[in-house]
């Protein structure tokens, strides 16, 4: 059966537009947007060897697009490690940022390799050279080259957290035939919700269920024994946390910290702000020196007794979450970030704070907001609505356990996701 003919022109673009592949490359990579050492991997001539797997020789391919999407990957290949060692694990993704963290964060025997561009000759090399059996996509990230050799050649194809923006909806069902072409042909498909799953069912796929990979990850890693001796000396003041800020947030949040009254007998909550890039920790210490408060950076001789601890440090935020009385979410006072994640203090019993711009965190804020598990406030209001929650330590009580036992069942959805996905591999067996 041939293909709807807007497929057959993208095969025919693509094949055309090949050889100038290199070009567009170098160019990126000059304005920062590729890893010029790995240019090889995005022209589907990998930088690694497939990795050494058991008598099946089989392997699992996971792509998510950015930093987002691949981080809600790792639970799954986390679980493929630990509960299927004999089975390769390869992650895709396509930003150099999400690369920089999957480095750090994928599990020992996992790969990670660009995601080639989708050319019918690239995606022929790719998928001779890692010879997948399972390959699993996130969200809304499709290639048609990609996907269709892979179908061709046998592999099964799941799609999870899948969702459709109201533009991207609106470009397939502009091409029934080839969204048909393209979703009728995975094995799996979990929507990321009820909207995102009508979408994909009237595009031709077969939406087996919900779950949203986001959810589903375990509480962020902690030092036991940091831990323990930072309760001990930080004593009995208050902690408010600002989390993953960014430039411009700094500033609001050391304004409406400094609004804030006196609590009981401590004075002033003691601030804590974790910038999302370590090195901006100086010029942090600086502007809240200007404030006239004590400050200190967790990098370097800590002073316990300072007013403003500025942890430019890299995988403590989970020690900081248990600390906290409250935190603010940060990326989510200034436009063009679009918010962090609120999940993560939700499964830690922190109370949550954050900004208007949550566009990234859009669905997770909206169902926190509807559980009652979240507050809000824009830069204008921020040190009025934080001193309201500090005076009323049982209303965050309240707000932190709302958020926890939504995350909770929202987590247990997205772990029996995963098993429906680890489910493929075994029919792929019994195959």
């Amino acid at each position: 059966m041939s293909l709807p003919l807007s497929l057959q022109l993208y095969r025919a673009a693509t094949t055309a537009l090949e050889p100038f592949a290199p070009l567009l490359l170098d160019r990126r990579a000059k304005a920062g947007k590729e890893d010029r050492a790995r240019l090889h991997e995005r022209l589907a001539r990998p930088t690694a060897a497939r990795p050494p797997v058991g008598p099946g020789g089989r392997l699992v391919w996971l792509h998510g697009a950015s930093v987002g999407e691949s981080l809600s990957i790792l639970p799954l290949v986390e679980r493929l490690r630990a509960e299927r060692p004999d089975v390769g694990v390869l992650v895709t993704s396509g930003t150099v940022t999400s690369a920089e963290i999957l480095a750090r964060r994928l599990p020992a025997g996992a790969v990670h390799q660009f995601l080639p561009i989708d050319t019918p000759g690239g995606a022929r090399r790719f998928l001779d050279h890692w010879r997948p059996d399972l390959a699993v996509f996130v969200e809304s990230e499709l290639w048609p080259n990609l996907l269709l050799t892979a179908k061709a050649r046998g592999v099964k194809l799941a799609l999870v957290s899948a969702k459709l923006s109201d533009k991207s909806y609106a470009g397939w069902q502009a091409r029934p035939f080839a969204a048909y072409e393209l979703f009728s042909g995975f094995d799996l498909i979990l929507a990321q919700d009820g909207r995102a799953a009508d979408r994909l069912s009237s595009l031709g796929g077969t939406v087996a269920g919900e779950a949203d990979l986001k959810f589903g990850s375990a509480p962020l890693p902690v030092d036991a024994a940091a831990l323990a001796s930072l309760r001990v000396r930080l004593g009995g003041r208050p902690v408010m946390l600002a989390a993953s800020t960014h430039p411009g947030e700094d500033e609001i949040v050391l304004n409406a910290w400094r609004a804030l009254p006196a609590h009981n007998d401590h004075g002033r909550p003691r601030l804590v702000i974790v910038p999302r890039h370590p090195e901006r920790g100086p010029a942090i210490a600086d502007l809240a020196l200007a404030t006239g408060a004590t400050v200190c950076l967790r990098s370097q001789e800590p002073d316990d007794s300072a007013d403003v601890i500025v942890a430019d440090t890299l995988g403590e935020l989970g020690l900081w979450y248990r600390l906290a009385d409250l935190a603010l979410v940060a990326g989510s006072l200034v436009a063009g970030i679009g918010g962090h994640n609120p999940l993560e203090p939700a499964r830690l019993d922190c109370p949550i704070v954050s900004g208007p711009h949550v566009e990234n965190w859009l669905t997770a804020y909206a169902d926190l907001r509807d559980a009652e598990g979240v507050a809000f406030a824009d830069a204008s209001v921020l040190g009025a609505r934080l001193a309201d929650l500090l005076a009323g330590p049982e209303i965050l009580t309240l707000q932190a356990d709302r958020a926890r036992a939504f995350v909770a069942r929202r987590d247990a959805e997205a772990r029996t996701g995963l098993d429906r996905i680890l489910g493929l591999l075994d029919e792929e067996v019994a195959a």
